[in-house]
């Protein structure tokens, strides 16, 4: 049961994440090609002049990304304190003297409200990143 409410969340995150790639960051990949390129062709810059002109055309792009893997690690850290609390009611459960298969189930239905409850996040949390992807793309 946990195996699949995982691949929910993993299927849901990754479409997110190709989204955000297809909309956002290809984009952004085009932009700091060009502006690199745009660098090497101006004859009258000093090598330590086009490279930092490289490195700003390369700035906005890994804000978008340093962006998008801490929202990522914020939404994943959230969903493991969720299921970790419900392995503590399950654990304080079979100390009770809960059956096993009652506690299987309590945890079962704990977890599956922690992933709906996460997946619920998902548009929000899009919607916030691409605003914010727009924001670092101008």
């Amino acid at each position: 049961m946990a195996e699949l409410q995982q691949l929910r969340v993993q299927e849901a995150v990754d479409s997110m994440v190709k989204s955000l790639e297809r909309e956002n960051i290809r984009k952004m990949q085009g932009l700091m090609f060009r502006c690199s390129a745009s660098c090497c062709e101006d004859s009258q810059a000093s090598m330590k002049q086009g490279h930092q002109c490289i490195e700003r055309c390369h700035v906005p792009l890994a804000q978008a990304q340093a962006l998008v893997t801490s929202e990522l690690e914020k939404f994943q850290d959230r969903l493991a304190r969720c299921t970790m609390h419900c392995n503590d009611q399950a654990k304080d459960s079979i100390d009770a003297g809960s059956k096993e298969l009652q506690v299987k189930q309590q945890l079962d239905s704990c977890v599956t409200k922690c992933v709906g409850d996460h997946m619920h996040l998902i548009p929000t949390m899009t919607k916030k990143m691409k605003e914010a992807l727009l924001s670092i793309g101008k």
